[in-house]
């Protein structure tokens, strides 16, 4: 277990994060929301500069921290992010707009993704971030994959819930959403998933 830890804290510092970042950061924690690890987020900009994407939708917008590492890996890319909470967005823009992204790149819907998801166009999408209501996952990560183009990834963090989710005896709705969406997944022919260890677990599917 000290092992992990400290793997944990070493690929965290491996990732450094610049001011806007942290600001967003500080932002989530006076709110009481999680957010990605600065290890998740370096996957997630690697993940968006891979394609390179040049249109996200992100599930989930907090404060601005995941929306600010995938922008750091497509720095060029428009990105849509959806978030129940207004006040939230109006946090997050102020983030955006720090870090100098144009506002032009940045749209901010307010709504749930049930209702904002099925007016998406479909096959539209480079990357598809998944990082909103665990009660919603198995059915957000079905449409994430919908929007998504041949090609295109959908990202899930937090699918690990602390080891919970491994854990077959764990009978928390948390942990047991988590493992029946790893199980459908795996299922799927029609994408490519892999499951990795970095932060409390990160989901990497690609439609194929």
């Amino acid at each position: 277990m000290a092992e992990i830890v400290a793997d944990r804290a070493f690929a965290d510092a491996f990732a450094p994060e610049d001011e806007a970042i942290e600001a967003a950061r500080e932002a989530a924690h006076q709110f009481g929301i999680p957010t990605v690890s600065p290890a998740v987020g370096a996957a997630l900009a690697v993940a968006a500069a891979s394609g390179p994407a040049a249109s996200i939708i992100e599930i989930g917008t907090g404060t601005g921290v995941s929306g600010l590492w995938l922008l750091r890996g497509a720095p060029d890319a428009v990105l849509t992010s959806i978030d129940v909470d207004l006040d939230l967005h109006q946090v997050a823009r102020t983030m955006f707009q720090r870090a100098g992204h144009p506002a032009r790149r940045i749209r901010l819907i307010t709504g749930s993704a049930a209702e904002v998801l099925p007016r998406m166009n479909e096959e539209a999408y480079d990357l598809v971030l998944v990082d909103a209501d665990w009660s919603m996952v198995m059915d957000d990560v079905e449409r994430a994959v919908r929007l998504a183009r041949p090609g295109g990834s959908v990202l899930v963090p937090r699918v690990l819930q602390a080891g919970r989710t491994a854990d077959p005896v764990r009978r928390d709705p948390e942990a047991s959403a988590y493992r029946a969406l790893l199980r459908s997944v795996r299922d799927r022919t029609d994408v490519v998933a892999g499951l990795s260890i970095v932060g409390d677990g990160l989901l990497h599917v690609v439609r194929r």
